[in-house]
């Protein structure tokens, strides 16, 4: 959706969060279609019917698509003003106000909660500065039952792609129906300690139905996808067919004598907006890659 100016950058923020919250990607409800119509699991296809029409109803009614509206972690690409920070700190308190989103930040040591979602380190915003004439903006909220179940492991390099896969599989199935599958698998591998967890987490904001150019990165997706789905793990891990809708991967050179790898997951409502800001129009997507 393209419109014109003027918006506030403050209300162009607002409004990505207010689309991550209610409208969940064409790219995963499609994958939420297909799925259910291969499920042979009785229960599961129950199962994925519901998610199915809690995500018609949040569009309708415009309302969130579940209780736990997440942690909104931010990507900023291109042209970046310094006060950008505090536009999206003030949409963040808007939105958990109006939309409403459940106030979930608090402080780590004394767990007090200031109600509105931002505190210390928060928000969570990643910069990506670059010589662009424009400003792109992606938003992802991130549920605490996904978010808990991220692993990181400094394999040792003799581990080999075996290694990884076989971390992989099992980091996925020893979350059980913990992160609310079905949902997309995002895994950094490489890089840094840090890099690595950054790189699975950016992952899972890329469209399903965008095909990885890089032939082994999308073999390793494909083989992936078949054997987590091959688990029986199933919907919310009580058995059935479809236990992730799809498997991204991201990867970076690393030192010799290192081998990271990263599962970070995100549930079926893996929540994701994007607005590109140009000096004319401002664009909204769900589909954009940062």
């Amino acid at each position: 959706m393209v419109v014109k100016l003027p918006e506030t950058r403050q209300q162009i923020v607002e409004n990505i969060i207010r689309l991550a919250n209610t409208r969940l990607p064409g790219d995963i409800i499609w994958a939420l279609e297909a799925a259910s119509e291969w499920e042979s699991n009785p229960a599961a296809a129950s199962q994925l019917g519901a998610i199915l029409e809690n995500v018609k109803k949040a569009e309708v009614l415009a309302r969130p698509m579940c209780q736990d509206t997440g942690i909104p972690i931010f990507w900023v690409r291109g042209r970046i003003d310094p006060a950008i920070s505090a536009d999206i700190a003030a949409a963040i308190e808007n939105c958990t106000r109006n939309i409403p989103m459940r106030p979930n930040t608090v402080n780590v040591i004394s767990r007090h909660n200031n109600g509105n979602n931002l505190g210390k380190g928060m928000p969570e915003i990643h910069y990506i500065p670059t010589s662009d004439d424009f400003t792109e903006i992606g938003v992802m909220l991130k549920g605490a039952g996904s978010e808990n179940m991220t692993r990181l492991k400094m394999l040792n390099p003799s581990d080999g792609m075996a290694g990884v896969k076989d971390f992989i599989i099992d980091s996925v199935l020893d979350a059980a129906g913990r992160p609310c599958p079905p949902g997309i698998i995002g895994i950094g591998i490489g890089g840094t300690a840090d890099h690595c967890v950054s790189m699975a987490k950016e992952a899972l904001m890329e469209p399903l139905d965008h095909e990885e150019e890089d032939d082994e990165l999308r073999q390793l997706e494909e083989d992936l996808f078949v054997e987590l789905n091959q688990s029986g793990l199933g919907p919310m891990g009580l058995g059935g067919d479809t236990t992730v809708l799809g498997v991204k991967v991201r990867r970076a050179d690393c030192h010799t004598a290192s081998l990271p790898v990263c599962v970070n997951m995100g549930c079926w409502a893996t929540r994701r907006a994007y607005v590109k800001i140009t000096d004319n129009e401002v664009s909204y997507s769900q589909g954009m890659i940062l």
